[in-house]
């Protein structure tokens, strides 16, 4: 019997229909709904605090189906953003079918699709950071030839009541396994329900934060994705930190992607991972080594990245993760294998087939180059992170690569190839770039660099400007040096942002 490329598809859209999620049409999901029992529909969009917000439909007939799928429904955009006013804040949110995706999580057998905004003309609201991602990445493309696949690593803790079995090393839970992590089956059940969303997930593991205080234990984890498109990047991030919620909530726990959980302890990034591409191919080694391409990306993206702190380090304890030898950069540099840099280029899988020959003695060496696997990842994000202006952001940094003048030597000066935390190593550290200690500095940072961000018509003026103000609001200039001696104050503040994104 013939075997379909989507017979081993997760999503059971994809398997039924036969085709690729990004051809779904509305007659598709209307024949999926109809042949599959399907009895909701779920419009779901990012609000301004980053969480996915949900509008639910009960299907009455093929008429209102139609009429919902063609039509999309109101929301109230002054709710939802702190850019709009009360007085002019109707918005239109309508599906993209290619998001389709049978609810994991719903008794009743239900169908979500991720939405986008539009004005009261029918236009795309320019001020939606969906869409302001989609122009940041239109602009690079026509601008310089380039474009930008990017993937996400998001990383959480896991909190729940104290088990003296089997006790993990106090940081030192990278990559252990059961019974020494305890929630390594919720991990699996939510990479589980991603796949069934449409997600290409590259892997999980447990991570190097675990410990515990007089009444909860607390371990961290991890789920990487696969490089895509910036649309598809962004969806499949905002969605997996729905669907770790509602697992932690069915298994009783509670999930945080809060950048600290307490000071002394592994905090959790949101980390970017980008390749440039160019006529569908990753052009980020070149004869095995950085390409120039790549380093005029990385110098574009380090020359605002003070700024893109405004997009992902977005609440004060943000800045108690961006301290020195916690594995978070502090300094704007970048380096090959390099954890203390703001910008890592990973091992590029050179000779990858001849060490597949090397460890299996019945096979032999591949000649295929394996260099389209590589990446560098922006290491300061975190779980606070609007993911679809962060995302933008970096595109607007890789084009503003392109355009600075002497963007190469700017590569060169700030690459750095040795621990810059080190004492021996301090001179070096001087004569970097620092990213921002607050909000505060961060929104003063992203108003200085405002007009790269306004090019082309991408970041609007008043997004950048309710951005800063909302980081301005915490008023928390030189927090974190005020409350660190005090514990009770400083676990105060992490309570108050444990739910951030």
């Amino acid at each position: 019997m013939d075997v379909s490329p989507y017979d081993l598809s997760p999503n059971p859209l994809v398997k039924y229909l036969q085709k690729s999620s990004k051809s779904f049409t509305k007659a598709d999901i209307i024949n999926y709904i109809e042949n599959n029992g399907v009895k909701m529909i779920n419009f779901r969009y990012v609000g301004g605090d980053g969480r996915l917000k949900a509008l639910n439909f009960v299907i009455q007939s093929r008429e209102h189906l139609e009429s919902i799928l063609s039509t999309g429904e109101r929301v109230d955009g002054s709710s939802l953003f702190n850019f709009l006013e009360a007085g002019s804040s109707d918005l239109y949110v309508v599906p993209r079918f290619k998001t389709a995706f049978l609810n994991p999580f719903a008794e009743i057998p239900t169908v979500d699709m991720l939405c986008s905004y539009y004005d009261k003309d029918g236009s795309p609201l320019a001020s939606a950071p969906e869409n302001i991602m989609r122009k940041a990445h239109q602009a690079m493309v026509e601008q310089t030839g380039y474009g930008l696949e990017v993937m996400g690593e998001i990383e959480y803790y896991v909190i729940s009541e104290k088990d003296e079995l089997y006790k993990a090393t106090d940081q030192k839970g990278y990559h252990e396994s059961a019974p020494f992590v305890k929630w390594e089956q919720l991990r699996i059940d939510a990479m589980m329900a991603m796949a069934q969303t449409g997600a290409e997930i590259k892997y999980s593991h447990s991570e190097v934060g675990n410990f515990s205080d007089e009444e909860f234990e607390y371990e961290q984890n991890e789920v990487e994705f696969l490089p895509t498109n910036v649309e598809d990047a962004a969806d499949q991030l905002i969605l997996a930190k729905w669907i770790l919620r509602e697992v932690g909530y069915q298994y009783g726990v509670t999930i945080s992607f809060a950048p600290k959980i307490t000071t002394g302890k592994a905090g959790s990034g949101l980390h970017i991972h980008m390749r440039p591409m160019k006529d569908g191919q990753n052009v980020t080694l070149e004869n095995g080594e950085i390409s120039e391409v790549s380093r005029k990306v990385i110098a574009g993206i380090l020359d605002v990245a003070p700024a893109l702190s405004a997009f992902g380090n977005t609440i004060p304890t943000s800045y108690f993760r961006l301290v020195p030898h916690q594995e978070a950069p502090t300094n704007v540099c970048w380096g090959e294998r390099n954890r203390s840099a703001l910008i890592r280029v990973p091992l590029g899988w050179v000779g990858a087939g001849d060490m597949i020959a090397d460890a299996n003695k019945m096979e032999e060496p591949l000649n295929r180059d394996f260099s389209d696997k590589s990446t560098f990842e922006f290491r300061c994000p975190d779980g606070s992170a609007d993911i679809y202006l962060l995302i933008a952001g970096l595109c607007v940094g890789a084009r503003h690569g392109f355009q600075m003048n002497e963007a190469l030597e700017f590569a060169q000066k700030t690459y750095v190839d040795v621990n810059i935390f080190e004492e021996k190593h301090k001179k070096r550290q001087s004569e970097l770039a620092q990213l921002p200690e607050s909000c505060k500095k961060a929104a003063e940072y992203l108003l200085e660099q405002a007009d790269i961000f306004k090019q082309h018509g991408v970041f609007t003026e008043r997004l950048l400007q309710g951005t800063a103000q909302r980081l301005f609001d915490f008023k928390d200039e030189n927090l974190r040096e005020k409350i660190a001696p005090s514990r009770e104050e400083t676990m105060n503040l992490v309570n108050k942002f444990l739910h951030c994104g």
